[in-house]
C-alpha cells in the first residue's frame, strides 16, 4: 500500500512540473532534461552513480521509466552491485543469461524510499525556481530603458511589487516613485525599466518613474518625429512632478523641434504632464553655443550678458534686477534646472545701471558690523566687495553661502546703510 502512495506521489510529482511548463513556457527539450537530471541526481545520491541509467521521461502523459543496466559476472566474484549482478541473480530475471552479457532491469522509483522521493521533489522544485529566474532574467535584461505597464500588487512604505502580464514580480521603489504618485492595488502604472539586478541568480527588476529615460520614452510615444529620428532630444533635466527642460534639436529646417514636441495649444505635451503629476515641461532649442544654450536654459527669464568660465565649468549671469527672481524661479528650482541641463554651475547678478556707479568698499572693511566668519563665508562664494553682495539675488547668499535668511538680511542691510 505504502509503495503504491509512494508511486502515485512521484507520478502526481511530473503533472506538477507539467503544469509548470504550460505557465512559465519553458519549452520541452529543456523541461525533459531538467526531468532527467533531477531524477539522475536522486539515482547517484543512492547509488553513488548514475551512469549505467537510462531514464525516459515523457511530460506530456506525467510519467517516467528507469532502467539499471548491469553486466552479469560469475558468482562468488568480487564485484560493483551497482554496475554487475551475479548469475544466478541474473537468471532470476532471465533464465537464459550468460557471464559477459549485459542486463536491463526496470527500476520502480517507489521502492527507493520516502527520503528518495522528497529528495526528488526538493531537487525538482530548486530546478524549477532555477528556470523561473533564468526566463525572467532573460526577458528583462535586454529591456532595460523600455516603457512598461504594470499592474499594482502591493504597496508597502519603502517600495510597490508590481506584476505583469506573466505574473512575474517587479519592484518600484519609493526612489524612483513621484513624490505625489499614489498608487491603489489592481490599477495599471506605466514606468521605464531602469535595471536588473541578477545576485545569486535571484533576478530583481527595478522600475523607475523619475529617470529622465521615462520622460524621453513617453516623448518618443508622443512625438512621432523624434520616433521617426528627425527630432533627437538631447539633454532633459528633471525634478520629478514639479519641473522639467528639455533640449532637443532638428536636423531638418522645416522642422520646428520646440513646436513639434509641444504641440498645437500643448496638445502633445499635455498628456505627459498628465502621466507626471503635472510636471511642468519647458522645452528648448539646444545649441552647441555655450552662451546661448545657457541663455535658452534660464527661460522666461531675460538675460542681459553671460561670462562663461569653460574649465572650470562655472557661468555668471547678468540680468536686470526684475528679472532675477524668475531666473531663480520658486524654490531655486528654475536655476537648478538650467545648471543640470547646461552641466554649468550658474550664478546670477543684478545689472547695476550705468551713471549710478559709486565707489566699492571691501567687506573686510565692515569687520566691526559684521562677524568675520560671516564675511569669510560670502567671499567663499566669489564676492569679496559690498557691491558685488548687494548685486547678487538674496536666494544665492543663503544657499551657497551657507547662512541663515536672518543672517542674510542682516548683511544686506548694514551694506545697504553704507550707501544711503
Amino acid at each position: 500500500m505504502a509503495a503504491r502512495k509512494n508511486e502515485e506521489e512521484t507520478v502526481s510529482m511530473v503533472d506538477t512540473f507539467r503544469e509548470f511548463k504550460e505557465t512559465k513556457n519553458i519549452d520541452r527539450t529543456t523541461l525533459m532534461s531538467v526531468l532527467e537530471e533531477s531524477f539522475r541526481n536522486v539515482i547517484a545520491k543512492i547509488f553513488g552513480s548514475d551512469e549505467n541509467f537510462d531514464v525516459i521521461v515523457n511530460p506530456d502523459k506525467g510519467d517516467f521509466e528507469i532502467y539499471r543496466n548491469r553486466t552479469v559476472v560469475a558468482d562468488g566474484v568480487e564485484h560493483d552491485e551497482n554496475k554487475e549482478i551475479t548469475l544466478t541473480e541474473a537468471r532470476k530475471i532471465q533464465p537464459d543469461y550468460e557471464v559477459g552479457e549485459d542486463v536491463s532491469e526496470k527500476v520502480d522509483f517507489s521502492k527507493f524510499g520516502r527520503r528518495a522521493i522528497l529528495n526528488l521533489r526538493q531537487t525538482l522544485a530548486s530546478k524549477v525556481l532555477e528556470l523561473e529566474h533564468d526566463s525572467l532574467y532573460n526577458k528583462y535584461k535586454d529591456r532595460v530603458g523600455q516603457i512598461i505597464s504594470a499592474e499594482v500588487y502591493q504597496v508597502w512604505k519603502r517600495e510597490v511589487l508590481l506584476v505583469d502580464d506573466e505574473n512575474n514580480e517587479l519592484i518600484l521603489p519609493k526612489g524612483e516613485q513621484i513624490p505625489r504618485d499614489q498608487y491603489r492595488k489592481g490599477e495599471a502604472v506605466r514606468a521605464v525599466i531602469l535595471r536588473v539586478d541578477n545576485e545569486n541568480n535571484n533576478p530583481k527588476i527595478i522600475l523607475s518613474r523619475t529617470s529622465p529615460v521615462f520622460l524621453q520614452r513617453l516623448l518618443e510615444q508622443e512625438v512621432p518625429e523624434i520616433n521617426d529620428g528627425l527630432i533627437t532630444v538631447q539633454r532633459i533635466a528633471r525634478m520629478p512632478g514639479e519641473r522639467a527642460k528639455i533640449a532637443v534639436e532638428s536636423y531638418d529646417e522645416r522642422i520646428d523641434p520646440v513646436g513639434a514636441c509641444v504641440g498645437v495649444k500643448g496638445s502633445r505635451v499635455h498628456g505627459i504632464v498628465r502621466e507626471l503629476c503635472n510636471e511642468n515641461i519647458d522645452v528648448i532649442n539646444y545649441t552647441s553655443n555655450t552662451k546661448l544654450f545657457i541663455q535658452r536654459a534660464l527661460s522666461p527669464a531675460k538675460v542681459l550678458s553671460i561670462n562663461v568660465d569653460e574649465e572650470n565649468h562655472k557661468a555668471e549671469v547678468y540680468l536686470k534686477p526684475e528679472e532675477v527672481s524668475l531666473a531663480i524661479g520658486r524654490g531655486g528650482m528654475n536655476i537648478k534646472l538650467a545648471s543640470m541641463l547646461t552641466e554649468y554651475t550658474i550664478d546670477v547678478f543684478r545689472e547695476v545701471e550705468e551713471g549710478v556707479e559709486d565707489e566699492d568698499i571691501y567687506l573686510d572693511e565692515f569687520s566691526d558690523e559684521i562677524d568675520q566668519w560671516i564675511i569669510d563665508a560670502i567671499k567663499g562664494i566669489g564676492l569679496d566687495t559690498a557691491k558685488s553682495v548687494l548685486n547678487a539675488p538674496r536666494e544665492m547668499l543663503v544657499e551657497k553661502a551657507d547662512l541663515e535668511e536672518e543672517t542674510v538680511d542682516h548683511v544686506l542691510e548694514v551694506l545697504r546703510a553704507e550707501f544711503e
